[in-house]
């Protein structure tokens, strides 16, 4: 399991990253996703460390603590949600019913 790390600065790297968390434990993985576009920051990160025990140190320790000018928001991360799954039904919106006919 990973921990989600939110509200975090842009300037933050994965070595700023991983020496906070390793106060708490042993870091095996730090991710910071970018923007596709501009290949900016996108000011998340995840952060998966080698126990449950060390996680909920972390969890503790951090979330809400204020780092890099940053009021952190640190908790387990949620699985990650399978794109467009919301319109699987019939394809949104009212296409189902159209016949591509004219009633009249």
């Amino acid at each position: 399991m990973s921990l989600y790390v939110g509200n975090l600065s842009y300037e933050v790297t994965q070595d700023d990253l991983t020496a906070v968390f390793a106060e708490y434990g042993s870091v095996k993985r730090v991710q910071l996703p970018t923007d596709r576009e501009t290949g900016r920051l996108r000011g998340f990160g995840f952060v998966e460390m080698g126990t449950d025990a060390e996680e909920s140190a972390a969890i503790e320790a951090l979330d809400g603590a204020e780092w890099m000018g940053r009021d952190l928001k640190v908790n387990k991360a949620r699985p990650r949600e399978e794109k467009g799954s919301f319109n699987r039904g019939n394809g949104g919106g009212n296409r189902g019913n159209y016949s591509g006919r004219s009633r009249y």
